[in-house]
């Protein structure tokens, strides 16, 4: 049951600024699931535009805070880092529902946990709450694989 401060998850994330999504991991239990924690901050460059009077984060942005922490738990559980010879894409996002707006000064925990995995292709429970109120949940599909190869 792992905790990960912000060094951490960068090692386990190719993502960055300004889309790093994932700030620490409060636990961690490889092949089984993962709690993180995302800090909404007004100076986030999506709130100027979305929207100018009524900051809210985007839908696709929780979605995407979500697929992260399932890729710290992918690569925590395969015991491997990525590196730039392979992605981890989304492969699908299935009942995807959102309850709340997310708004600056909020934090967001998300919780995922392993329904499936079979050869490389990871399906996952999501779950996004703020104040213990759920706000977003999904089922998504991510799939890691290596680009760079010569295809002939």
């Amino acid at each position: 049951m792992a905790e990960m401060d912000i060094n951490e998850v960068l090692r386990h994330l190719p993502q960055r600024y300004p889309f790093m999504m994932i700030d620490r991991v409060k636990l961690l239990e490889p092949g089984k699931r993962i709690v993180a924690l995302k800090n909404v901050t007004a100076n986030e460059p999506h709130f100027p535009g979305h929207f100018p009077y009524r900051p809210i984060m985007p839908g696709v942005l929780i979605l995407e805070a979500m697929a992260q922490a399932a890729a710290i738990l992918g690569f925590r559980t395969m015991g491997e880092a990525p590196d730039e010879n392979s992605v981890y894409y989304y492969a699908g996002i299935d009942n995807a529902r959102f309850k709340k707006p997310v708004v600056p000064g909020d934090q967001l925990e998300i919780e995922v946990s392993v329904t499936a995995a079979k050869r490389g292709v990871w399906k996952f429970a999501c779950m996004a709450r703020v104040d213990g109120e759920v706000v977003a949940e999904a089922e998504i599909l991510c799939a890691l694989r290596g680009i760079g190869v010569d295809k002939k």
